[in-house]
């Protein structure tokens, strides 16, 4: 069984065409191996590609602890990409989530652009400090903006630290948050640096997209405007939306690269 490898601003994954049903997606320890990084192939999470009637194909994603997970932005973009790659899609696709349908494309330069699900308003964090919010961009995202008198940049926060605590606060139970620290730029204009606690990777990512989307709209509290530019440690992503009148999001979408590394056996 052929792999291969994308990755999405440093996010990556395991993507295998299952189109004929041959991998055993109920084995979640061989799941966890392939994502292992000493011991596997290395990634934050495994994608299959699997048709489905009336979509163009439908993704099925698992953590890299092997468990099904909710929805990964980067990973959909990659998964886009891939289907591009295999001749499943040209350059426009609609496909199936689990968190629903979702349209994207692919631009001419590889960027793929990927329409995310309407969210509801920021609602103010039940914990962590005043300021933090909580979002639910098809993953829960639970989002901290870092005092600048304390922490006026993100390179010497304990990202590790600060996200496990809140990742497994009871107050997440059972399911637990991912979990976004970000530094309030100057500009507002200016790319808005993000590091991610991502929950079933239990680690900091290089990158999350539906962390990245979330951080996007509680950045629109704090002057931020549509296209917001964000800076993650593995590269740029962008987020476009429109703001309802009760405060939530729609037309959301999530831009950015999207690269085969390698591919390889099974």
């Amino acid at each position: 069984m052929t792999f291969y490898k994308y990755q999405g601003t440093g996010n990556d994954f395991v993507i295998i065409d299952d189109r004929a049903r041959q991998f055993d997606e109920t084995d979640q320890a061989r799941i966890a191996h392939l994502c292992h990084r000493r011991f596997g192939i290395g990634a934050d999470g495994l994608m299959l590609l699997r048709e489905k009637e009336g979509y163009d194909f439908e993704m099925v994603y698992f953590n890299a602890d092997g468990r099904p997970s909710s929805m990964c932005g980067n990973g959909g973009r990659c998964l886009v990409a891939f289907a591009k790659f295999v001749g499943v899609i040209d350059d426009q696709a609609h496909f199936l989530a689990v968190d629903g349908p979702h349209d994207a494309r692919v631009e001419a330069d590889g960027t793929v652009r990927l329409h995310m699900i309407d969210v509801a308003a920021p609602q103010e964090a039940e914990i962590g400090e005043e300021g933090d919010v909580f979002l639910h961009t098809g993953s829960p995202h639970h989002v901290h903006f870092l005092d600048p008198s304390e922490h006026p940049t993100l390179a010497d926060f304990n990202v590790f630290a600060a996200g496990h605590d809140i990742r497994y606060d009871q107050a997440y139970d059972p399911a637990g948050t991912n979990v976004n620290f970000v530094e309030v730029p100057a500009d507002p204009a200016h790319p808005w640096p993000v590091r991610t606690y991502e929950r079933g990777v239990e680690d900091e990512t290089f990158s999350c997209g539906t962390g990245v989307t979330a951080v996007a709209l509680a950045a629109s509290q704090r002057g931020a405007t549509s296209p917001v530019r964000l800076r993650t440690p593995g590269g740029e992503l962008e987020v476009s939306f429109e703001q309802r009148p009760d405060g939530g999001f729609t037309n959301v979408w999530l831009s950015g690269p999207a690269v085969q590394v390698f591919s390889g056996q099974l």
